[in-house]
């Protein structure tokens, strides 16, 4: 996975590496931007969990609109946004972002799957894992898990003092 910030306009807003992997690791949701099968955008909040090396998971049903796209077109960005701040009286934003340019894979298998429904529990539901973990194994053939294999990573950030 590159991180590469060359491409940004605004160079004096760039989040450092270290920063963007801990809002990737800490980040609530992302947008999964995608392609339909009509070539028409798509974009779909999703909450996922980042594998601490090049890849995310996504959870899902096993059928539905992002499978399609998918499907058709494997080339895809995630984007995740952290802690914001509304700052009226200088008509600006402090946020931390990070854009993520990558491939959503489908198919994986089945150990696979039940790894990345565990890593899911444990950021979202740690205190019940152990429950989570016996739901997650009799709704297993309900749940589709999206793998998002990371190639580029993209961060920026205004920090305004309060």
């Amino acid at each position: 996975m590159l991180y590469n910030n060359a491409p940004i306009r605004r160079q004096d807003r760039l989040l450092d590496e270290q920063a963007a992997y801990l809002l990737l690791q800490q980040g609530e949701y992302g947008v999964l931007s995608l392609v339909d099968p009509q070539g028409r955008p798509y974009g779909i909040p999703a909450n996922y969990v980042w594998d601490a090396t090049s890849g995310l998971y996504i959870h899902c049903a096993p059928e539905g609109k992002k499978l399609q796209c998918i499907s058709q077109h494997a080339a895809a960005s995630f984007c995740v946004v952290g802690a914001t701040r509304i700052v009226p009286a200088q008509f600006s934003t402090a946020y931390q972002s990070i854009i993520l340019k990558g491939q959503a894979r489908l198919g994986l298998p089945p150990e696979e799957r039940k790894h990345a429904i565990e890593l899911i529990l444990r950021k979202y539901a740690p205190d019940h894992l152990e429950i989570g973990l016996k739901y997650a194994q009799k709704s297993f053939y309900r749940t589709e898990i999206i793998r998002f294999d990371i190639q580029e990573m993209s961060g920026k950030s205004k920090n305004i003092p309060q």
